[in-house]
C-alpha cells in the first residue's frame, strides 16, 4: 500500500429496509482504537464526502468508515416517507446494524448536517460505546435560516442541470432523497424538533465545529451542543467557513479533530 493512500474496503449491511452501502479507509495498525463513523448530511452519501475520510484515517490514525443511509447513494432504495422522528430513529435501527455486522464495539461518532444531529442520538443511545461525538454544521432545532436555506435550495433544484448533478449521486432515487430533505423539514409535523431532550444523555467528550458563514444554521447550534452534553463539550467557529467545512477546509478539519481525540482514552 502506497503510504500516500488509505487502505479502502467496500461493504454491505443487511439493514432493517434493505442493503446499506459502507466504505472503510485505514492506514497502518488502528487495533485497539475505536473508529470514527461518518453520518452523512439530507442530500449525501459515501461518495460526496470526497477524499476527507482518507485525510481524516491519516490525520487520527483510525479506521473511518462512512455509511449511505437507507434510500441514498448506492443503498437499497426506500419507498416510504420520513417521519419526524427519522433522526433519532437512523441511531435506534440502522447504526446499530452497521455496528453489528462490521463488528464494532466501540466508536466515534462524526455527523455533518443532520447527520450530525444523529451522531448525538448515536452517543445518547448508544453511550457505553461511544467513546467520542464529532458533530460538524449540526442542527439542533428547526431554526428559521434552516429554513430560509432549505427553501432556497428547492427552487435551485428546479433547475434540471442542477438535479442531473444530485442524481450523479442518488440515481434514480433522486427525487425521494429531495423529498426526503425538504417535505420532511418544512412539515408542521417536525416543527417542533429538537435535541434538547437527548443532548444531555451524552456522556462522551464532544466537538461541536461550525462554520461562521453556514447558510443553515446560526452558531447558536454549536454552543448549544457544547453547553448542554453532560460530559466535556467544546464549540469551533470556523471562521469564513460555509455549511460544508471538511470540504471547505479538509486539511483543518482533519487536524482539529484529530487534536480532540489525542488525549481520548480508547
Amino acid at each position: 500500500m502506497n503510504e500516500t493512500q488509505a487502505l479502502t474496503q467496500d461493504h454491505w449491511i443487511a439493514g432493517p429496509t434493505g442493503k446499506l452501502f459502507a466504505c472503510s479507509w485505514t492506514y497502518g495498525d488502528h487495533a485497539g482504537r475505536a473508529p470514527i463513523v461518518l453520518l452523512h448530511d439530507s442530500l449525501g452519501c459515501v461518495t460526496l464526502w470526497g477524499a476527507f475520510p482518507q485525510t481524516l484515517a491519516r490525520a487520527t490514525n483510525r479506521r473511518v468508515i462512512a455509511y449511505d443511509r437507507a434510500g441514498f447513494g448506492a443503498s437499497d432504495a426506500r419507498v416510504d416517507r420520513l417521519g419526524a422522528q427519522f433522526v433519532r430513529d437512523e441511531a435506534a435501527r440502522f447504526f446499530p446494524a452497521l455496528c453489528e455486522q462490521l463488528d464494532i464495539e466501540r466508536f466515534i461518532a462524526f455527523g455533518h448536517s443532520v447527520g450530525g444531529g444523529m451522531a448525538v442520538e448515536c452517543a445518547a443511545q448508544h453511550a457505553g460505546q461511544c467513546a467520542a461525538l464529532v458533530t460538524e454544521a449540526a442542527q439542533t432545532f428547526v431554526e428559521d435560516r434552516t429554513l430560509a436555506g432549505i427553501r432556497a435550495a428547492q427552487t435551485q433544484f428546479r433547475d434540471a442541470a442542477q438535479f442531473a448533478r444530485l442524481a450523479r449521486y442518488h440515481g434514480d432515487k433522486t427525487q425521494w432523497v429531495l423529498d426526503a430533505w425538504i417535505e420532511t423539514w418544512l412539515s408542521p409535523e417536525f416543527a417542533d424538533w429538537s435535541l434538547d431532550a437527548v443532548l444531555p444523555r451524552v456522556t462522551c467528550p464532544t466537538l461541536a465545529i461550525h462554520g461562521s458563514l453556514d447558510e443553515y444554521g446560526t452558531r447558536v447550534h454549536p454552543e448549544r451542543i457544547a453547553s448542554c452534553v453532560s460530559g466535556p463539550g467544546r464549540a469551533a467557529v470556523m471562521e469564513g467557513v460555509r455549511h460544508v467545512p471538511h470540504r471547505e477546509q479538509e486539511a483543518q478539519v482533519a487536524a482539529m479533530v484529530a487534536e480532540f481525540l489525542q488525549t481520548l482514552e480508547d
